[in-house]
């Protein structure tokens, strides 16, 4: 299941962030690319303990942990402290599948990768290509969103970034481990929880939510790995 949520940052906000992120000092993408993707891989990121990677990175965890969709759609137990990456000049990253599990530097904490994420900081009219393509049940699908907005993926999914032939490509990638392991079982439950919502909101106090805010919470003690 794709899901885009927009708006993590508006506009102004990701302009200001990305203006900061253009005077950083990038180095070769593949220092955390295992030894697959990394055959496949060319672009530059942020190194993980740099202070404006961890600066920008706890701003991302803060704004996700106001999201409601993030929240619903993610369930998150464990999430990877943000990375930042940028495409140009034909930079590109080929087909591949995210480790399974990732390793936070400088700590023994691991992260089981069940939902990958990217938070785009580049205007989509300021580069051509660089549409991050995910394959799914109905074939390839071809992401760009607007700077401040991000999709979610399972971290199972076989997915590449298209090469950036004009301007740059900046933005922030990372991984999560969810509460339920299963993407078909988040799917559910998220569309659940988005039933729930709206019956509250055009059936206040209808007693069929208690019910059914009961069957979410069943299936979840029944399914959340904690």
């Amino acid at each position: 299941m794709l899901i885009q949520i927009a708006d993590v940052f508006s506009a102004d906000e990701a302009a200001q962030i990305r203006q900061r992120l253009e005077r950083a000092d990038w180095v070769d993408g593949r220092v955390t690319a295992g030894l697959q993707s990394a055959q496949v891989k060319r672009n530059r990121q942020l190194p993980e303990q740099d202070p404006l990677a961890q600066e920008l990175g706890g701003l991302v965890l803060q704004r996700l942990a106001a999201n409601n969709l993030f929240m619903s759609a993610a369930l998150p137990r464990k999430i990877f402290p943000p990375l930042f990456n940028r495409y140009e000049g034909g930079e590109a990253f080929g087909y591949h599948v995210d480790n399974a599990v990732r390793t936070v530097a400088g700590s023994a904490e691991r992260v089981r990768t069940d939902l990958s994420a990217t938070l785009f900081f580049s205007d989509p009219d300021s580069y051509d290509g660089g549409e991050l393509v995910v394959d799914d049940t109905y074939g390839p699908r071809a992401i760009k969103l607007p700077a401040g907005h991000m999709v979610l993926y399972p971290g199972t999914s076989l997915h590449k970034v298209n090469p950036v032939t004009r301007g740059a490509r900046i933005s922030a990638f990372f991984w999560m481990q969810s509460l339920v392991r299963e993407d078909s079982q988040r799917s559910l439950l998220l569309e659940m929880d988005v039933a729930i919502q709206r019956l509250n909101q055009d059936a206040a106090g209808h007693p069929s939510i208690v019910q059914l805010t009961g069957v979410y919470h069943n299936l979840l003690r029944r399914w959340a790995d904690v």
